[in-house]
């Protein structure tokens, strides 16, 4: 392990902040992408599961799905089968990349989530921006406003993983994303939301979630010897296209090619600079 790489990773993915990210940076272990993407190298290659999709105000958010297709691909190329789990709000969105994709509906039992881990048998669970069930037993935006009625539990997916002690990871930038309740009481402390209550082995944070997604396959490239991140023209060419079906920035709620009220140039540099961490 290069401590400078992992270093620089949580930083590039880290600027621009202003939701308390750099707060719980604080709380969790060093390197936190780098003991993820060690832990998922060292699975054995099979069938993996990943979870995106955020409802806000009718319309899936442009931060999840971009983050998903560049973590999956990269998973691929080590000979992973990633398996994307959503529900109806992205259907279309992923349908050509290639990957196998299970909609689940809103109102979906514990019992589809079962059948799904018993179907595939994942080598491990991850969740890229994915609201989960808060501790209070609902499922809510940042303002706090409930988006359960639009929202599948696919928290059940890390539960069971959990139980079978299958590997699960989570990726966020709020509070109120799965893999949160690894932190929840500091979220409620310094944060000021209900946080997620769904736990996972493996947590990142990021400023936006695609960027901790771009992260995690940066350390995965890494330790396979070779860039598994795709590059940035490529990105932002899916980023346009899922704004034409439908998917809108979550902050500014319109429809346009931006994460979360950032803007081209940044997120280009983002991805950029993790390309560059290569060359440590």
């Amino acid at each position: 392990m290069n401590s400078n790489v992992e270093v620089a990773v949580e930083k590039i993915v880290l600027a621009h902040g202003e939701r308390g990210m750099d707060i719980l940076r604080e709380y969790l272990p060093k390197h936190y992408f780098y003991n993820a993407a060690k832990r998922l190298f060292g699975l054995e290659r099979g069938n993996i599961f990943l979870t995106t999709g955020f409802y806000v105000e009718g319309h899936p958010e442009t931060d999840g799905p971009p983050g998903t297709y560049g973590l999956a691909a990269a998973l691929r190329e080590m000979g992973f089968n990633p398996i994307i789990v959503t529900d109806k709000l992205l259907e279309g969105l992923m349908d050509d990349l290639g990957f196998t994709i299970e909609y689940c509906a809103f109102d979906a039992g514990q019992w589809i989530y079962e059948v799904l881990m018993e179907e595939y048998k994942p080598v491990a669970v991850i969740s890229i921006e994915r609201c989960g069930i808060n501790i209070d037993g609902d499922y809510a935006n940042m303002r706090g406003i409930s988006i359960a009625h639009s929202t599948a539990k696919v928290d059940y997916l890390f539960e069971i993983a959990n139980n079978k002690q299958i590997p699960t990871f989570g990726i966020g930038d709020g509070g109120n994303e799965i893999g949160m309740g690894n932190l929840k009481d500091q979220i409620g402390q310094y944060l000021g939301l209900v946080p997620c209550a769904t736990k996972v082995d493996y947590l990142m944070v990021a400023t936006v979630s695609n960027w901790g997604a771009y992260a995690l396959a940066i350390e995965l490239s890494k330790l396979e010897g070779k860039n598994l991140l795709m590059p940035y023209s490529d990105i932002r060419g899916y980023l346009k296209k899922i704004v034409t079906l439908g998917a809108i920035d979550g902050v500014h709620k319109l429809p346009q090619a931006t994460e979360d009220a950032f803007d081209k140039e940044t997120s280009k540099s983002v991805v950029d600079n993790l390309h560059k961490v290569l060359e440590i």
